[in-house]
């Protein structure tokens, strides 16, 4: 049964104002739902569907209502991409229909005091990143995964307006992965065949999240394959890649939220396998070509109309990686590289982004190729080395897709053509 502090109970009563009791309505409602005994304070929210594609008229219109009802975030909160890059979105081809919504959104928010950082990557952020121990309220689902696993933070996977009312109340309902008993494995995955790419680590999240579904899978030889986390993750580095690609498509392609790695996961290395169940499963990847084989979903389709590297959006390792590329290269097809833009920010510092965009591609922030509305602006046909972009953009879009590395996506951003890997 759920208890409520004094003041929690207040709060639930209307003492400070309608919009804070609406969101202690939402937050007390979600804890008895799923048994809670208490709420917990959280550290930072992060909000997902902010995109008015997402969102529609009647999503906006809740919002600011919201915000005219006087509530205001009691914690660090960010924001999810939006439909389109804000200052830019005439240069990019929307349309003032999808524009404005989409503003209006994003000025409730913060007039709640969101931080509209417009962005799937908070913990990239040096202000935002979570520490271990940190109790969360994340709505981002590739962000709940890196916060549980990579980070050993506690959060569930929160619905855009439970994250909204947990900023709003400073809590979230004590359940789920904020438990020591539901964090233990539920299956143990060992992995015999090569993954040197990050996207062989996004073919792995297919296979991955359809066996385990909503699952918790332990590793025992996956870091193998994985340098050392750098000193600074926010800078994402190899290993950070990777597992951000990992987290990103077993979210997509099941529900997992938490995953342990032997060696490298501050859980796993803690505890090595007591994180398992005594019942956990067993299972056994010995081939990626099931996932590239539904990610690489149009193999007849050759030319091109987007190439899209960000989803998760792109650390600055990945920008550098891109500009490394593409240096001296005239490019044939768009290119976006999807990102934040604090980290857009970075990555100009050292002279990343003019590399990229003297090669014709785009470094894009605010929002990516899933959220934004493409099809509007005659994006039909799209590669990308994203094993989540491969999972939603045909699904949302309803754009044809081809997937394969960094290097092969770059190529057909160069030529206009997708092109297989030279064996």
């Amino acid at each position: 049964m759920l208890t409520l502090t004094s003041e929690e109970q207040s709060l639930l009563n209307g003492a400070e104002g309608p919009g804070v009791q609406r969101a202690m309505e939402i937050v007390a409602a979600l804890g008895r739902i799923y048994g809670a005994d208490e709420l917990v304070p959280v550290k930072h929210v992060q909000i997902s569907g902010v995109s008015y594609k997402n969102l529609g008229d009647a999503g906006v219109e809740f919002l600011n209502e919201w915000a005219e009802e006087g509530a205001v975030v009691r914690v660090p909160t960010t924001l999810n991409p939006a439909g389109m890059e804000l200052e830019k979105w005439e240069a990019m081809g929307f349309s003032p229909d999808f524009a404005q919504p989409q503003l209006s959104a994003i000025s409730a928010f913060v007039r709640m005091g969101v931080t509209p950082t417009m962005s799937c990557t908070p913990y990239l952020f040096p202000d935002f990143a979570p520490q271990r121990g940190n109790a969360l309220a994340w709505a981002e689902s590739s962000a709940v995964v890196w916060a549980n696993s990579v980070v050993g933070a506690s959060t569930n996977r929160e619905g855009g307006p439970s994250a909204l009312a947990a900023a709003i109340v400073g809590r979230t309902a004590r359940y789920g992965y904020h438990l020591a008993e539901t964090r233990l494995a539920t299956h143990v995955v060992e992995i015999k065949c090569p993954v040197p790419d990050i996207a062989d680590f996004g073919a792995l999240s297919y296979i991955v999240g359809k066996a385990v579904g909503d699952g918790v899978p332990y590793f025992p030889d996956l870091g193998a394959w994985l340098p050392p986390l750098p000193d600074d993750i926010t800078e994402g580095g190899e290993a950070g890649d990777k597992l951000k690609t990992l987290g990103a498509g077993i979210a997509a392609y099941g529900a997992i939220a938490l995953y342990h790695i032997a060696g490298v996961t501050p859980e796993a290395i803690d505890q090595g396998e007591r994180l398992i169940r005594p019942n956990a499963r067993r299972l056994t990847v010995e081939s990626l070509d099931a996932g590239y084989r539904v990610m690489d979903a149009n193999p007849d389709t050759v030319a091109i109309d987007l190439v899209t590297i960000g989803c998760p959006h792109a650390s600055l390792s990945e920008l550098r990686r891109v500009a490394d590329v593409l240096q001296g290269e005239s490019l044939r097809t768009r290119l976006w590289v999807t990102t934040s833009q604090i980290t857009r920010e970075r990555a100009a510092r050292e002279g990343l982004v003019e590399i990229i965009e003297t090669a014709g591609g785009e470094v894009v922030a605010d929002t990516c190729a899933v959220v934004a509305p493409v099809r509007s602006i005659g994006i039909k046909r799209m590669a990308t080395n994203a094993g989540k972009m491969a999972c939603y953009a045909p699904m949302h879009s309803g754009v044809e897709m081809r997937f394969g590395n960094l290097e092969q996506c770059l190529r057909a951003a160069v030529t206009g053509e997708w092109r297989a890997i030279p064996a």
